[in-house]
């Protein structure tokens, strides 16, 4: 029938073997696994109560039952204390004579329980307890010992002083006695330092230091080795004064015993007490000791060794005041040996497991040695001895270097670039236990490296850095550790704010996305989407943050998978507690709302869990579009679904929804609203570095011939605005000579010039026109022009009015006369205006002057708002200094009013005086003709 099939056993001549004929005989079957004497041993009557069916299972009951009442006992207690203590506590102290361990153990934890809860009045019952505690504790088991020591220690804490010196202290007289046994005398020194605490420092020296001296001197080891452990306790409650005088000694004394346990504790115990030691027992004391353990040329046990390594660090940081600078380099050489103690040499193998915790505990000194020899001398005093313990072969060791390694980094502040190799081999170290032991504190580290660090960028530090990371991550992720790897990820998170935007978006985000898409534990899953999240909150570039949420929606809120859309859920109810809730609902709420139509119940399901916490984002009336499409989701759910899972679900949502308030007053809100509002600030904030940075670039890459440019043009502009000026000064002057010389030349020609006075008012409105239109011109004209336009229009006005004046031949002598004093007036009024014309360049050159040096400024400074200000101070000069050009132009017009007054009455005498001669001249004529026309024509 099975023809492939092999046979159960080769076939022989004998026929079929009869032992496998047996294995296939029926065995019998035990239907029952207790008899029925047993089952009647164990079957209890229903009507007995609690106390009673106590009592009858400690009586008749097996050793499960006994033990089973006895671990009940606490509950028994509560429920009825009075019938428990007089009737089953009474029943229990028989059955624990001669019990077993276990019932033991047992009675041991349930009189702790008792004794430590306050279920029972302690004076009322304490004692009947206490009795048993005490009976059973020199049990002849050492574990029952123990289990019965422990719980008298525990209740010590508990118990009054009077029951503890009347029930504990005075069997402990008796037994620290030799004449009792070695366990006796050392409960004795247990129970010496627990009740020390208890009692004031006068009772403590006068009664138990006198017993704790004596067991200092027991013949036996273990006596003088626990009483050492106890001294500690025992000298913090006597004082400072009396440890000084009465402890110190007996442990100085025992730190030279003969046997290596004794010296350990002993020394431990100096160690210990070192804040209690004055500068002059530490430095006759603890010195002398110290430098005697670490003399190399004395041969030290490594009992002895083992305990120096682990109290190295508190011993140079309390004798760091104490040492001269020899025996501080003592100090540092035994530490450098400690480091590489039980290490393979070329002559000899690995030592043991102790020289591994020796190392182990080197390392968890480092950050007091850091301190001890300071940071400027780590790399030659502490360098190799820590880089030997971050390579060490052993695990432990390593691991023990991970977990002190950001204490390191931070004592070493700006040199922590010399750890940066020893940094970069824990991350990628093959064990996973050093790599966990790392990360503990592995964001603190990263913060420390990358803000003090300032040669990261120097020699691709930075980007080796990055990889390890990205390695380690990969070697956790690669593993079955997801409880690392969520750890990891949250470590992460804190580059965010150390890293710039641009690198995170190179290097790790693509990473974390994988994780977020490919990763099947969801812890993880959701610690990525954190850190994806974070990453994406911190970025300041906005074609960055634009790809990573399009790479979200396409592979997540797109994704041809449930699963990925079921992840973008997720990633939504991360962001909603990282992002502000204006950002939340800008950007996430409409993606998420889109998975109504989602053909997978799964997705709905997930997207109705979320609906609270989507409409939670939205607030009145600034999202009332969101807030219609989330309603609009919440009727297709109720009208269109048919899942049964979704919609009770959906029912469930629609409670909690109708349960917010989305307009609620500013004292009504919660704390997570303040914390969304300063989410909020925090972005825009962002924003705005962001908006400064880019506005950084942009200036970066404007060429710097464009500033010399704009410095030739603001040059180029002074110099002309002050050649304008010389220049029209200079016309000035010459024009003035000019008219001089004309006015002279008119003067001596008066009598060939017929008068014209009528064209004056004409061409002097029309110099004024002209005039008034060369003052309304805008800032691009110079002051320079506008003075010049001033003298021309008063030189022409004179010269004017000059040649109009009426003129009689006859009058030779006066009219010379009054010409002169004329032009005297004349020349002194030029010679005014050319003095107000000197002033005015040099207020227009102090005034360019002011300008350059605005100028330069305004170049050098950056800030708008002073470049505003600078030039409204520069628009009210140039406003004052064309009030003063008006000023001065009114003054001109006044001055030419007075001469032109002056002048009218000149030639109102003038006038008078012609007809005064006229009159006179007739009359000679009229008297004597002949001798007037000869004359006249002599004349």
């Amino acid at each position: 029938m099975f023809p492939g099939r092999m046979p159960l056993s080769p076939p022989g001549p004998a026929g079929p073997d009869p032992e496998l004929e047996l294995a296939f005989i029926e065995r019998p079957i035990r239907r029952s696994l207790k008899t029925a004497e047993e089952i009647d041993q164990l079957t209890v009557d229903e009507d007995l109560n609690d106390i009673e069916r106590a009592i009858y299972l400690l009586s008749v009951g097996q050793e499960v039952q006994k033990a089973c009442i006895i671990s009940n006992l606490p509950t028994l207690v509560r429920q009825n204390p009075a019938e428990t203590f007089r009737r089953v506590v009474p029943k229990v102290r028989e059955v624990l004579t001669g019990a077993a361990p276990e019932i033991q153990l047992a009675a041991a934890t349930s009189l702790l329980t008792i004794l430590q809860d306050d279920i029972i009045l302690i004076h009322t019952h304490t004692f009947s307890i206490l009795k048993t505690v005490l009976l059973h504790m020199n049990h002849r088991d050492p574990v029952v010992s123990g289990a019965w020591l422990e719980t008298l220690l525990l209740a010590i804490d508990a118990l009054p002083k009077d029951t503890i010196r009347q029930e504990v202290l005075n069997p402990l007289l008796y037994q620290s006695q030799l004449s009792q046994s070695v366990q006796g005398r050392l409960t004795s020194c247990r129970i010496l330092g627990k009740v020390a605490c208890k009692f004031d420092s006068l009772m403590v020296k006068t009664e138990l230091v006198p017993l704790a001296r004596s067991l200092c001197q027991d013949p036996e080891s273990e006596v003088r080795v626990c009483m050492c452990r106890q001294m500690e306790i025992i000298a913090r409650a006597v004082g400072v004064d009396d440890t000084r005088t009465k402890v110190l000694p007996e442990l100085a004394e025992l730190a030279g015993d003969e046997e290596s346990s004794v010296r350990v504790a002993a020394f431990d115990s100096i160690i210990n007490l070192m804040e209690m030691l004055d500068s002059e027992d530490r430095l006759n004391v603890l010195v002398p000791m110290v430098m005697a353990v670490c003399d190399g040329s004395s041969q030290v046990d490594e009992a002895v060794m083992l305990s120096l390594s682990f109290q190295f660090g508190k011993l140079c940081s309390g004798l760091a005041g104490f040492l001269s600078d020899e025996q501080k380099c003592v100090l540092l050489q035994k530490f450098r040996v400690l480091c590489v103690s039980g290490l393979p040499t070329e002559g000899n193998p690995a030592d043991g497991t102790k020289s591994a915790l020796i190392r182990s505990n080197c390392c968890y000194n480092l950050p007091a040695m850091v301190v001890f020899v300071e940071s400027i001398h780590f790399l030659s005093d502490l360098y190799l001895p820590f880089s030997s313990l971050c390579s060490d072969p052993e695990v432990s060791v390593r691991q023990s270097a991970a977990s002190s390694f950001h204490q390191v980094v931070k004592l070493l502040g700006s040199n922590v670039y010399l750890v940066h190799k020893e940094l970069l081999s824990l991350l990628q170290d093959e064990a996973l236990e050093v790599l966990d032991a790392l990360s503990n504190q592995l964001d603190e580290t990263l913060e420390v490296v990358l803000s003090r660090g300032e040669n990261l960028t120097l020699d691709n530090k930075l980007s080796e850095l990055l990889s390890a990371l990205l390695s380690a991550e990969q070697k956790v992720g690669s593993s079955l550790r997801w409880r690392l790897h969520e750890k990891l990820l949250q470590r992460y998170r804190c580059l965010a704010r150390l890293l710039p935007g641009q690198l995170l978006h190179q290097s790790l985000c693509p990473r974390i996305f994988i994780i977020l898409t490919t990763n099947k534990v969801l812890p993880v899953q959701k610690e990525a989407a954190r850190t994806f999240c974070t990453f994406l909150r911190y970025n300041r570039k906005q074609e960055q943050r634009q790809e990573m949420m399009e790479r979200l929606f396409r592979d997540l809120a797109q994704g041809h998978s449930y699963w990925n859309r079921l992840r973008f859920l997720d990633v939504c109810e991360v962001a909603a507690e990282v992002f502000s809730r204006k950002y939340f609902s800008k950007h996430l709420v409409i993606p998420a709302l889109e998975l109504v139509h989602d053909p997978v119940a799964n997705v709905r399901y997930k997207l109705c869990q979320l609906l609270p916490q989507l409409r939670s984002s939205l607030r009145l009336p600034a999202d009332k579009l969101l807030l219609q499409k989330l309603d609009l989701c919440v009727q297709k759910f109720l009208c269109e679904e048919k899942d049964k899972d979704v919609v009770a679900t959906i029912r469930k949502t629609v409670l909690e929804l109708d349960k917010l308030d989305l307009t609620e007053p500013f004292h009504k809100r919660h704390d997570w609203d303040f914390l969304d509002q300063k989410k909020e600030k925090e972005e825009m904030l962002l924003l705005e570095m962001e908006h400064l940075e880019r506005q950084q670039n942009e200036g970066i890459r404007i060429p710097n011939n464009h500033t010399e440019r704009k410095r030739r043009d603001n040059k180029t502009s002074l110099s002309i605005t002050k050649s304008m000026s010389m220049s029209s000064s200079t016309s000035a002057s010459s024009s003035s000579k000019e008219m001089r010389r004309s006015k002279l030349s008119r003067s001596r020609s008066l009598s060939s010039q017929p008068p014209t006075s009528k064209p004056v008012h004409s061409e002097k409105s029309q110099k004024v026109k002209d005039l008034g239109c060369s003052s309304g011109l805008g800032k691009s004209s110079t002051m320079s022009t506008k003075d010049d336009s001033v003298r021309a229009a008063h030189f022409t006005l004179t010269t004017q009015s000059t040649s109009s004046m009426p003129v009689l031949i006859c009058s030779n002598t006066t009219s010379l006369l009054d010409r002169a004093s004329i032009l005297d007036q004349k020349d002194h009024r030029i010679r005014t205006l050319d003095h107000r014309t000197s002033n005015m360049d040099h207020r227009n050159n102090m005034m360019e002057y002011r300008t350059s040096n605005l100028d330069q400024r305004d170049f050098r400074t950056s800030n708008l708002d002073q470049r505003d200000f600078r030039t409204s101070i520069l628009d009210q000069r140039e406003h004052r200094t064309s009030t003063l050009d008006k000023r001065d132009f009114r003054t001109s017009i006044s001055d030419q009013r007075e001469h032109r007054t002056s002048t009218l009455g000149q030639r109102s005498k003038t006038m008078d005086h012609g007809y005064g001669t006229s009159d006179s001249q007739s009359k000679k004529l009229s008297i004597n003709r002949k001798p007037s026309s000869f004359q006249s024509g002599r004349d």
